[in-house]
């Protein structure tokens, strides 16, 4: 499950997930939130955070991340993406250089780091 973050700059999306993520959260809560972003503003930031509570992506829920990623890849000013998965981490550093933006990194316990960084 996806829920949105309240209380961030109004050019900050900020998304958590819990559970199990379907394709439907992306399509519900996500995408419109990302879609209501841009039209207010050239680049956004996107803060994504993993807890401990999530287990994982539904398969129809990757390639609603591929399609959202490609269709957005170059609306993003920052990513801060804040989970403990090391697999997610290693990830994030293996790709950050090729996107537009600039992406991070944090454990859960720098969450207000997270904050700070994608919002400033």
């Amino acid at each position: 499950m996806l829920t949105l973050i309240d209380g961030l700059p109004d050019h900050v999306v900020g998304v958590r997930a819990s559970g199990e993520v379907e394709d439907d959260d992306y399509e519900d809560v996500l995408v419109p939130a990302i879609d209501a972003a841009r039209a207010r503003h050239d680049k956004i930031r996107l803060l994504y955070v993993l807890g401990e509570e999530f287990t994982g992506y539904e398969a129809d829920a990757m390639w609603e991340d591929a399609k959202l990623g490609m269709r957005t890849f170059t609306a993003y000013d920052r990513i801060a993406v804040v989970t403990d998965a090391t697999w997610m981490r290693r990830a994030i550093t293996a790709v950050s250089w090729l996107m537009p933006g600039e992406a991070r990194s944090f454990h859960v316990d720098e969450y207000d780091d997270a904050v700070a960084w994608v919002s400033g």
